[in-house]
């Protein structure tokens, strides 16, 4: 492979990197934009392959998701990962804009399988915030420890430990622990192609 050939296969790995992180991390792109400061627009041209993104906007980018910038540029020379084993003393840190809500991944890598999941821990008065939030994909939620409220359309879901909740991303939904401990869960995201 010739370097200019390398270096373009390289770039064009930059928006599929991106859109499947973002999706995986369950935002839209008003959502990256506003954490990141980078526009919805350029997100998205970034994601077709329609603009080449500068070291800056990878910085915001991979700041706000949560991966260095070499995230994006590195060349996949690994072969894909059939199985992946995450022993529980090495789960990594998922980043998630929610303040109060800590996850630790259990799943393989975004762009190798479909389904994302973590060891959630959810502080008291935490929340997803008042707006609620709408994504493709589904999501599974199983407490297994204190409670949890969400929102769903127009139902509200008091979850207590033990309890499961299955949802299309696509109906508005809002998430809270109303509760005075931690809630615990098991917080699974499958993506959509």
């Amino acid at each position: 492979m010739t370097e200019g050939h390398q270096v373009d296969e390289i770039v064009s790995q930059i928006g599929p990197k991106l859109r499947a992180l973002r999706t995986a991390q369950r935002h839209s792109l008003q959502q990256l934009a506003t954490i990141s400061d980078v526009s919805a627009a350029a997100i998205h041209k970034i994601e077709r392959n329609g603009m080449v993104p500068t070291i800056t906007t990878l910085l915001k980018l991979g700041t706000a998701l949560g991966v260095p910038v070499r995230y994006f540029v590195e060349e996949d020379d690994q072969p894909p990962e059939p199985v992946h084993y995450t022993p529980s003393d090495r789960r990594p840190t998922v980043y998630t804009p929610h303040e109060g809500l800590a996850l630790a991944g259990i799943t393989g890598s975004y762009r190798q399988f479909q389904t994302a999941a973590a060891m959630a821990t959810v502080t008291p008065g935490a929340s997803s915030g008042a707006k609620r939030m709408q994504h493709p994909g589904e999501e599974l939620v199983h407490v297994t420890e204190g409670t949890l409220t969400f929102q769903v359309g127009d139902q509200t879901f008091s979850l207590s430990a033990g309890d499961s909740l299955h949802f299309s991303g696509e109906v508005p939904h809002r998430w809270a622990n109303d509760g005075d401990h931690p809630a615990k869960a098991i917080w699974i995201a499958l993506r959509n192609g």
